[in-house]
């Protein structure tokens, strides 16, 4: 049998003005960007230097979505932008398991 492997989606720059300064970054999703020039370019989300891995595990910790989003409300963070990372998450993790050999 043979696996077929989709090819990663090849997103495009974006460049925006944002507080007078430019703001270039990757749309992962609508609230989820990788910004180069922002915390490494790891995963954060849009117009913040909060990453999404520090939001994903203060809910594998046991924090719902709405106390998170209160806790981080200065930082514009809602619980739409963290119900997206949890269901990116699970995508990418659903894609990793699919990229694994078949066993004969």
């Amino acid at each position: 049998m043979k696996t077929i492997r989709s090819q990663p989606q090849r997103r495009e720059l974006v460049r925006e003005i944002c507080n007078g300064d430019i703001y270039e970054y990757f749309p992962l999703g609508e609230h989820i960007v990788a910004a180069p020039g922002v915390c490494g370019g790891r995963p954060t989300f849009r117009y913040t230097r909060l990453e999404v891995s520090t939001i994903l595990a203060l809910i594998a910790a046991g924090e719902s979505v709405q106390q998170v989003a209160q806790a981080y409300s200065l930082s514009r963070l809602t619980s739409e932008a963290i119900k997206e990372a949890v269901h990116l998450a699970d995508q990418a993790l659903v894609r990793s398991v699919q990229m694994l050999p078949v066993a004969a």
